[in-house]
């Protein structure tokens, strides 16, 4: 299929048209890299030659678009190495194996099993899965400890929730993932972890942890409003602000709101945080119309919900809010939906990191998040 054909099928027929994309950009791709290391192209005459073409071998490599048939350059001299299938095997190798460790465990259920023959995963072994265990847990540890090289003027807090095995019970947990905007306004996912206990001790430790990492900088945190974080920011990053996330903030008042109310008041309310001011206003009005507790609730966070202001007016709508992080919970949720329970913390940790190397590359090699003036 010539490449104008592929353009105009993305054009008219999406999915099918993107997965045609994608397939001819990473043969491409490996072209790109086979051109590299043999030091010449086909048939090309040059001193610089190191390897000779040997055909192509198929390779089919699982995406987020369905399953893709490559075509993988082969050398006479040596193996051809390509990234290609690395940056994909890492999230598709930590699905399957905490799929495969859920069903070895006991938790897994008929439509597990289904899930294990479509992935072809009926061979993997208990030793099997241990060893890519371990390989995936080095990847976790380090990009969880590496260094944070650039300062980070806004830091972003987020959970998703999963459930989690523990012992004959399922529970549920919070993986927190803190990401910022680097002083030269390209986004990084600084780290992740999976929080038992949500108090005060573990974000003051989990905020250490990235401060010995090389975290410095820091002006605004943005998160939901929950006490822990709160304290912890005071006393970690002396100095800085902390700002209530403005979607988390509507979502607390209108739980002490009647639903049939909810569009009203969240009219209001968003109408509202354009200044303490109004927000006061809006305070009294609820007071007034019986809802003492959604004022009650308006009242505690007030401190916190216009401190992005004090920050270029441009960065405003990105800094008010934690929809930053939305993506990434997105797709942690949909990666993680075939696996239904963990078996343990260490499976979730493997697959969520897989995930966020994927999107942190993108972000790093994407366009600026914000204008930082520099």
């Amino acid at each position: 299929m010539e490449i104008k054909d592929i353009i105009l099928q993305f054009l008219t027929e999406n999915e099918e048209g993107m997965r045609n994309l994608l397939t001819w950009f990473l043969n491409t791709v490996m072209e790109y890299e086979a051109r590299i290391q043999a030091g010449a192209d086909y048939y090309e005459r040059t001193k610089n030659r190191r390897a000779h073409r040997n055909g192509y071998r198929k390779r089919s490599l699982n995406t987020r678009l369905g399953k893709l048939e490559l075509k993988k350059p082969q050398f006479r001299e040596f193996p051809f190495e390509t990234r290609v299938f690395d940056k994909y095997s890492r999230v598709e190798k930590a699905l399957k194996n905490a799929i495969v460790e859920s069903y070895l465990q006991g938790v897994s259920t008929r439509r597990i099993k289904e899930i294990i023959s479509t992935l072809g995963a009926e061979e993997l072994s208990p030793g099997t899965v241990s060893n890519i265990a371990r390989e995936l847990d080095e990847k976790v540890y380090e990009f969880l400890n590496r260094e944070i090289e650039e300062e980070i003027p806004y830091l972003f807090v987020d959970a998703s929730y999963f459930k989690v095995r523990d012992g004959v019970r399922y529970v549920n947990k919070a993986l927190y993932v803190v990401a910022g905007v680097r002083k030269d306004g390209h986004r990084e996912i600084l780290g992740a972890k999976i929080a038992d206990v949500e108090d005060e001790l573990f974000w003051e430790d989990f905020f250490q942890e990235l401060k010995n990492r090389g975290l410095r900088g820091v002006e605004l945190v943005i998160s939901d409003g929950h006490k822990g974080i709160i304290s912890a920011v005071k006393k970690a990053f002396i100095g800085a602000s902390w700002q209530m996330c403005h979607v988390h903030f509507v979502r607390d008042v209108l739980k002490k709101v009647p639903r049939k109310r909810w569009k009203e008041i969240a009219e209001r309310l968003n109408e509202s945080l354009e200044s303490a001011k109004k927000l006061q206003a809006f305070i009294e009005e609820l007071e007034e119309e019986g809802f003492k507790k959604a004022a009650e609730t308006c009242e505690r966070f007030i401190f916190g919900l216009f401190n992005y202001q004090k920050y270029p007016r441009d960065h405003w709508k990105r800094i008010k809010t934690t929809n930053m992080l939305e993506r990434i919970n997105k797709e942690l949720k949909r990666r993680t939906r075939v696996v239904g329970a963990f078996p343990n913390d260490a499976a979730l940790l493997r697959l969520a990191v897989a995930i966020l190397l994927d999107i942190n590359e993108e972000w790093l090699l994407g366009r600026r998040y914000l204008n930082m003036g520099s």
